[in-house]
């Protein structure tokens, strides 16, 4: 299986990876493997984590407090968002408009 970000979702990681990366050199960067590590898990078993809706789901990351947002379409994983979960919860939304 595949796996598309949405533009939105592009940007927000690229902004949390510069953000974590600004703070402590070399932290954006396993920002970024603990991302990629949560759309591996997702890619083995998209159906296994947490439904947010009938259709769209979240896959949290382990060391950072982010969520990976996601749909599962015919043959690929869309990202919604890369979300920071101690915030607006409901954010990822705005990124399917």
């Amino acid at each position: 299986m595949k796996f598309r970000l949405l533009r939105p979702a592009a940007r927000e990681l690229r902004e949390a990876a510069k953000y974590y990366e600004d703070r402590v050199p070399g932290l954006g960067f396993d920002f970024l493997q603990e991302v990629r590590a949560a759309i591996r898990r997702i890619l083995i078993h998209p159906a296994a984590w947490f439904a947010l809706d009938d259709e769209v789901r979240r896959c949290r990351t382990h060391r950072f407090p982010y969520g990976v947002i996601y749909t599962i379409e015919r043959d690929e994983v869309l990202i919604i968002s890369v979300m920071h979960l101690h915030r607006h919860p409901e954010s990822w939304r705005r990124n399917l408009l």
